[in-house]
């Protein structure tokens, strides 16, 4: 069985920093890519990065490109997500993925987390 968990999730203020952890088991974490994702109340999943299993071909979404950074320890099992400069806008409930290869598409992951809300409020 596959299990993610997430972590690290809280409340800040706009222009804070926060960093997220996710950690899997039940798979070889280091042959897989992983991939973070974002849902806000009333709104579609979005994506905002993935990472290959080696730690190269990531790619963020628009949204978060330049504030965000995505980064993992495959020693550890674990992948970041460090989220700077965080805007109102950036509250959600963030769910880490993993998959075979790296993608922006969350219907392409096969296993997800259950998700750490992150709440930006002045």
């Amino acid at each position: 069985q596959v299990n993610l968990v997430e972590s690290g999730g809280g409340l800040v203020q706009p222009g804070d920093s926060l960093t997220l952890s996710c950690t899997t088991s039940g798979r070889t974490f280091s042959s897989y890519a992983m991939g973070w994702f974002r849902q806000a109340p009333g709104k579609e999943r979005e994506f905002v990065a993935t990472i290959g299993w080696n730690g190269e071909n990531i790619v963020y979404g628009d949204s978060v490109r330049g504030r965000f950074f995505v980064a993992r320890d495959n020693a550890k099992n674990t992948v970041f997500l460090a989220m700077n400069s965080l805007k109102l806008e950036d509250t959600a409930v963030y769910y880490c993925a993993t998959n075979q290869y790296p993608t922006t598409v969350a219907g392409e992951y096969d296993y997800w987390g259950q998700g750490t809300q992150v709440t930006v409020s002045s």
